[in-house]
This record gives structure tokens, sequence and C-alpha cells, in this order.
């Protein structure tokens, strides 16, 4: 214990010496706590392996705590769909494979970073919200989403988010006439996804009516609710014309690529298939639209129908912010491109869980991927006046209203 003398000064030095000793005293105890490389950074030691056992006991063992039920509510996904998903993405992306940091220590496992990334998209939580369960930072949780979404698009993006091919053509056509719309080939709606962290340069372009930025999904939907077309990224401020102008839904028909389509209806022939849109989209040959202000029972009748199959797409919308909570609740990712992956990998997986299920249900048709259509080359002039030709053919007012009246 320290004396104090008489003197005032020699008080004043050891009050000094007593301050510095106890500043010196907290900067080691801040040390002993720190142990990593950044200042203040704290390392945890979170017991992988521990986790890691617990995961797969839970969920993943012959003999499991939570079995097929629990698994599919809170997976979102069936047990065999997940594996395949893991398989996949673990091939792809080696970041996936379980490893030893410098100290040999192992890392996290396969299902431990797979079960973080599925839990952020399925409820929206925080990359931290899984920290106590799955055991893993939230920097890695975050990198973990970054990577698996990209992993899906580039592995199941051309199967499960592809083009309808003549078999796929030919189903919906048969579905769209015993539902009293020969021709239609689904329904076009597009829906919101609000961006919270939405950078403050974009704020302009990224709000609309809603007085928040989003960004706009433009998506074509059939009666199973398998969506065919997913066109992500424009601004809110943006309306359906405007996105329906810049999306690539008709490339197929202008290029030449397009599975054929021949229907008639009351001695009328067409050689375009159609989608059920509201009120917004434009008379084009190839959008349904509802009568406005209907008068008469047949204008009436028609109007009923063609909401209650156009439903089809709200269903969809519906079905995809249930399963994955993180495209119905705020945007937290600040890049887009992130942003797309995240929107198009929910698409994806939804489209696979459509397969992964259709077995319960005997009246769901089985669509195969059969790869992309074959190419139609012509020469550049051939192909400018077959473009010309076609994006004519589509915005043909008076062919839309033809075909309105015939099917009404």
């Amino acid at each position: 214990m320290l004396m104090f003398s008489s003197d005032s000064s020699d008080k004043e030095d050891e009050l000094l010496l007593v301050i510095a000793i106890e500043e010196e005293q907290a900067a080691a105890a801040r040390r002993s706590h720190q142990r990593g490389s950044m200042p203040g950074h704290a390392v945890i030691d979170r017991h992988h392996r521990e986790g890691a056992a617990r995961l797969y006991n839970d969920y993943f063992t012959d003999n499991p705590v939570y079995g097929d039920v629990l698994f599919r509510r809170r997976f979102r996904m069936t047990r065999r769909l997940f594996l395949r998903i893991a398989a996949a993405v673990e091939e792809h992306d080696t970041w996936f494979w379980q490893g030893r940091d410098a100290t040999g220590k192992l890392g996290l496992s396969l299902l431990q970073k797979m079960t973080a990334v599925i839990w952020q998209l399925a409820y929206g939580v925080s990359s931290d919200a899984v920290d106590e369960y799955v055991r893993i930072g939230a920097s890695t949780a975050m990198l973990a989403l970054r990577k698996f979404v990209q992993a899906i698009v580039e592995v199941f993006g051309d199967e499960y988010l592809r083009a309808p091919n003549e078999a796929d053509t030919a189903r919906l056509l048969a579905e769209g006439e015993r539902c009293g719309f020969p021709g239609m080939l689904g329904s076009i709606d597009f829906m919101h996804w609000v961006w919270k962290n939405c950078p403050k340069v974009w704020h302009g372009a990224y709000t609309g009516h809603t007085r928040k930025p989003s960004i706009v999904l433009e998506a074509v939907a059939s009666y199973e609710l398998w969506i065919w077309h997913a066109f992500f990224g424009m601004p809110v401020s943006l309306n359906d014309i405007n996105v329906l102008h810049r999306s690539n839904l008709f490339t197929r028909l202008t290029d030449g690529t397009a599975p054929t389509v021949s229907y008639s209806i009351n001695g009328n022939r067409y050689d375009m298939g159609y989608y059920l849109g509201d009120g917004i989209y434009p008379e084009w040959a190839t959008i349904v639209k509802a009568i406005p202000a209907p008068r008469g029972n047949k204008s009436i009748h028609f109007s009923a129908m063609r909401a209650s199959v156009r439903k089809d797409v709200e269903r969809a919308f519906g079905v995809l912010q249930a399963r994955f909570a993180i495209v119905r609740g705020p945007a937290r990712v600040w890049d887009q491109s992130t942003l797309h992956n995240i929107m198009t990998a929910c698409v994806i997986m939804h489209n696979m869980i459509i397969e992964d299920e259709r077995g319960s249900a005997s009246t769901v048709q089985v669509f195969d991927y059969m790869g992309e259509p074959s190419k139609v080359h012509r020469n550049a002039d051939e192909g400018v006046l077959h473009y010309v030709e076609a994006t004519q053919a589509i915005r043909i007012r008076a062919m839309h209203r033809q075909l309105r009246d015939d099917l009404s």
C-alpha cells in the first residue's frame, strides 16, 4: 500500500503513479480477452465439433431427434432435397468443404454452413441469429449465404429457371384449355421487395408510390405454381409496362426459338401463346387483360373466370414468400448482385421443392428438363427482318381485342 507524504508535490507524483498503474492493469486485462488479429475483436471458441455433432444427431442420422415432418417444416424442404442441394453445392464450391485451420483444428461442417444459410433464407433472420445453435459466426454465416446463392444460380439455374420447351408448352396449353383458356401459357405479374439498405444515391430511382426503395420481380407462373420466368432487378419507380419492355419474356418469340403454338378459337387461328395479366399491361396479342367495366352475363362471367385463373401467379408469390421469409421482409444487403442471387436462388429452390413434392399429388404433371431448344440459324438480314416482324406481331392491338372477344 502506498503512503502519501505531507509534501504536496510528492502526493501528486504518487497519485499519478497510482493512475498509471491502474491504466496499465486495465490495458492488460483488455489484451488478455482480445486474442484476435483485429483490435477489439475477441476470439470465441464456439465448439464447432460439438455443434456439428448436435446438428447431425438432431436432423441427419437414421433415427434423428426431429423426424421428417419437423425437418420439412423448419428447413422448408425434405431431407432428401436438402442433401441433394448440399452435395451439389459442395462439389461446385470448395469453400463448403470442411477443412482445418492453421492450428489443425477442424472447422465448420457442410451441414452447419448449409443450415445457417437455409435458416437465414427461410426465416429472414440476421446472420448472427443462428450462432447459438449452429455455432457459426455472423461474418461466416453471411459469407456462406453469398456463396450458397451464387452456387444455386450457377448449378441449378439452367434447369429450374428455364423457359418452357416443346413438352412443357404442350402441357401448359393442355392445362390452359382445361381451364377454359386455350392458348394460355400462364399468368404474369410482379412483386416488390423493399430494399432497406438501399444506398442514398439510388433512393430516387428505387422509390415509387410505396415511398420506400424497392426492387421489382416480374414472374410468370403456371397452375402448379411453377415459376417459368423471373426477371429481377428493376427499380420500383418503373411500372409493369416499363419492366415488361426491359424483360426477356418474349425474346424467344422475336428470335424464332420459341416452341410452336397453334390453336383455334371460334374459327380464328392463332400461332402465339398468351399470358393473363392485369389492367396495367399493354394491349398486346400475347397478353389477355380483363374487360374494363364488363356488361352482360357473358362479359361478367369471362372476367370472373380470368381473375380466378390469373390468381396462379399471386399464389406463387405468396408461397415463395412463405417458404423464404427473406424475400418477404426488407432486404438488408447492400449490393445489387447479392440481392439478385438471393431472389433467383429462392425462385429456383421454390421450383425444386415443387418438383420434389409433386409425387404426393397425382394430378400434377411432370416437367422434364430436355436442355435448351435448338437455335435457328439465319443470316444478319433475315434475323433483323424476323425480329421486326415478330415484334410487330406481338404488339398488334387488334389481335389482342379479337383474342379477348373470342375467349369471352
